[in-house]
């Protein structure tokens, strides 16, 4: 006998929002599963911590220039997922190092089901967080992580999801 979906817990697909392109290829991703499978998408934007300022004024106005320019694009990335799915993402700002901010955020969060991540491309890589799972932080994370290739297409992923 089936649960009915009201009592079912919320799956939260986890998307690290940051400026690269492979962003944008996991948000696309994570969105359309999100859809397919009834469940929720979450952002997470990681602000740095600025360090070294010596000005208590001058370090407080670079962390609210911080704190806009993420909003800013989270707010961009969630009218994309938006637009092409229909779901209205969850939107998280927090302030520390990315990556325990990452497995933080998870640890607290007991509906988020998956983290997806976007692998880049370049010479140096497919990214810091991409090469952290292949290596120290592999054992740590406690929910599955998707790595969407960046270079897959619209349409792949699409097919994919």
């Amino acid at each position: 006998m089936s649960t009915p979906l009201a009592s079912q817990p919320t799956r939260k697909l986890l998307v690290i929002a940051d400026e690269t392109p492979e962003c944008r290829l996991a948000l696309r991703y994570a969105a359309r599963r999100a859809r397919h499978t009834n469940g929720r998408l979450s952002l997470l934007y990681v602000i740095e911590p600025m360090g070294g300022q010596e000005w208590m004024a001058v370090e407080e106005r670079m962390r609210e220039e911080a704190r806009d320019e993420a909003e800013r694009h989270l707010y961009e990335l969630a009218e994309e997922a938006n637009t092409a799915t229909g779901l209205i993402p969850e939107l998280i700002i927090r302030e520390g190092g990315t990556k325990e901010e990452i497995l933080a955020f998870i640890r607290e969060e007991p509906d988020i089901r998956l983290l997806v991540l976007g692998a880049g491309t370049g010479r140096e890589g497919p990214g810091p967080l991409v090469s952290s799972l292949a290596g120290d932080l592999a054992a740590v994370y406690t929910v599955p992580v998707t790595i969407v290739p960046g270079g897959m297409s619209p349409d792949a992923i699409d097919a994919l999801a």
